[in-house]
């Protein structure tokens, strides 16, 4: 794994968390939401790559998390589940149906994006202590 590759998608991460916070200031709860979800997507899949060297070609948020908890069997990749189900809706949702979402939707998304963000932090900084 190179430090660039890595750097990328935590940097694309990053920018997908501005976003989600600029689009929630102008009132854009769709996009907000995915936004949020396409942040908390590259975070998880930056420390995967970082564990392994590799990352998933998935889009599944739940996915992604029974993955990193498979490789670390660290009790705090069991996030909770309804948190997951609904930040993963937001991937497809946003994108082609007409579903739409509210303030508080958009809320809660980036609420879920900046715990994983936290947790992924957690982690690196954990491993670093190694």
């Amino acid at each position: 794994m190179s430090k660039e590759k890595l750097n990328l998608f935590f940097k694309r991460a990053e920018n997908f968390l501005k976003g989600a916070n600029e689009r929630f200031v102008d009132g854009d709860w769709d996009l907000t939401c995915f936004m949020a979800e396409q942040s908390a997507q590259l975070y998880l899949k930056a420390i995967i790559l970082e564990q392994t060297g590799d990352f998933p070609k998935t889009h599944s948020i739940r996915g992604l998390f029974g993955l990193l908890y498979n490789l670390t069997k660290d009790e705090r990749f069991k996030f909770d589940r309804k948190s997951l189900r609904f930040l993963e809706s937001a991937y497809f949702n946003a994108r082609y149906f007409t579903f739409t979402y509210e303030e508080e939707d958009a809320e809660e998304a980036l609420k879920i994006v900046e715990e994983v963000k936290k947790l992924v932090g957690n982690i690196r900084s954990d491993e670093s202590k190694k």
